[in-house]
């Protein structure tokens, strides 16, 4: 539980930092605290996907992940961050990523972050 926990707080300062650094990637509220309540919900959404979805989407890539020598992640990371934006839309959450390109740039931004957090979080679990 300890672990989730880190992970989700890890994927909201990872998008937090994507959304600071890309115009493109919005999250708009009325309140400081509602766009904080909204960043969990999504940083949810996105943990939810990338333990579901992404893991099919890399064994379908595979021979592509071999060919590029893994340069596929970004665009993996990428279509990740759309379905995000999309299932953010469906459940009435304001946060949207405008386009592909922006999409591969806050991948790469948000496995960045995500990763040096979860370096300096604990993980108890």
């Amino acid at each position: 539980m300890n672990n989730f926990v880190v992970k989700t707080i890890a994927n909201a300062g990872a998008l937090a930092v994507a959304v600071w650094i890309l115009d493109k990637i919005t999250l708009t509220g009325d309140s400081a605290g509602k766009k904080f309540g909204t960043l969990l919900l999504v940083a949810l959404v996105f943990g939810l996907v990338n333990f579901l979805v992404k893991p099919i989407v890399q064994i379908l890539t595979f021979p592509l992940f071999i060919l590029t020598l893994g340069l596929i992640t970004l665009v993996v990371n990428a279509l990740m961050l759309l379905i995000t934006s999309w299932l953010a839309d469906v459940f009435d959450l304001s946060f949207h990523v405008d386009g592909f390109w922006t999409a591969v740039l806050g991948g790469l931004i948000i496995s960045i972050v995500s990763w040096a957090l979860n370096v300096v979080l604990p993980d108890k679990d």
